[in-house]
């Protein structure tokens, strides 16, 4: 299957990662995308998410739009789901290019993690409750395990992160660090912008989307019934969004700190791919406006 290996593009937010993988996909002539991103799972979230559909063309996407929107998906549906996909793409004799910039999702595929579903914990969230999410984050940060510090903005998420990672602590026999059978790659692409380029684009990209109606997304979701705190779940656009059109902050002040809270998100991205370095994972960045870019991603892919 050495022909049909797993193909890895990943990189920071506002990077152009779909672009690439997309181009990728159709220079190799039968590249199918099977996105890495923990919010494009959701149906209706789509401009908060930067789903960008048309970017796909005639190349087939997977883990897109799988789930309504409301739902909590989680890395253990995610793991089963996106290890099917991408089995089910080398059976038709395809490539599976992963893409996207969740590193959790990223580094548990690729380290093959069998996760444990894990149920909540009531006693422990009765305990967590009223904490500030910077205590959260503390908490969180000494825990020693793999979890996802790039997605955790919000209270909620920090908690289940927490409850997770003390189930694994109370269960050893289920570490999935233990467990794991790791899925071959043929590269992880990274794509390398600078910091002020990534900053640029990242606001540039917020008013577009803001301009095309981002906030009459959220208010439709609003009015289909999902609960306020179920969209501020989600972090980033959605919390924000969120709590400017039900009222708690004005339009300034949810500009202003979901600006700040994009790039802090960017930065946190970074901070876990230079991690996954030094995990052992070798990543190849190639900048983002390179315009050898997929030459070079093909001749990485053959070594």
């Amino acid at each position: 299957m050495e022909n049909n290996k797993l193909i890895v593009v990943t990189g920071p937010t506002a990077s152009g990662k779909t672009r690439h993988a997309v181009n990728l996909a159709m220079a190799l002539g039968n590249g199918e995308i099977v996105s890495a991103d923990s919010r494009q799972v959701y149906s209706g979230m789509d401009l908060g998410t930067g789903k960008d559909l048309e970017e796909y063309g005639s190349v087939p996407y997977h883990m897109i739009d799988i789930r309504p929107a409301g739902s909590k998906y989680n890395l253990f549906e995610y793991l089963s789901d996106a290890r099917q996909a991408i089995r089910e793409i080398q059976e038709r004799g395809n490539r599976p290019i992963l893409c996207g910039g969740t590193g959790l999702y990223v580094e548990s595929l690729l380290k093959g993690l069998a996760l444990p579903e894990v149920p909540e914990n009531p006693a422990l969230r009765s305990s967590l409750r009223g904490k500030s999410l910077d205590e959260l984050t503390e908490i969180l940060a000494s825990m020693k395990q793999l979890h996802n510090t790039t997605d955790v903005d919000t209270c909620a998420r920090a908690i289940r992160a927490i409850e997770i990672q003390t189930y694994y602590q109370e269960h050893p026999e289920l570490d999935p660090l233990r467990a794991s059978q790791p899925l071959p790659c043929a590269a992880i692409i990274g794509v390398n912008i600078d910091r002020e380029e990534r900053r640029r684009r990242i606001e540039q990209r917020l008013h577009a989307r803001l301009k095309a109606g981002m906030v009459d997304e959220v208010r439709r979701l609003l009015d289909s019934g999902i609960p306020a705190d179920d969209l501020i779940y989600y972090g980033l656009e959605y919390k924000f969004l969120t709590l400017y059109a039900t009222g708690q902050i004005s339009r300034e002040e949810m500009e202003r700190d979901l600006l700040i809270a994009i790039h802090q998100f960017a930065k946190r991205q970074m901070t876990w791919f230079r991690g996954m370095e030094r995990r052992g994972f070798h990543i190849d960045w190639i900048e983002h406006d390179d315009p050898e870019f997929i030459s070079k991603s093909l001749e990485l892919i053959r070594e």
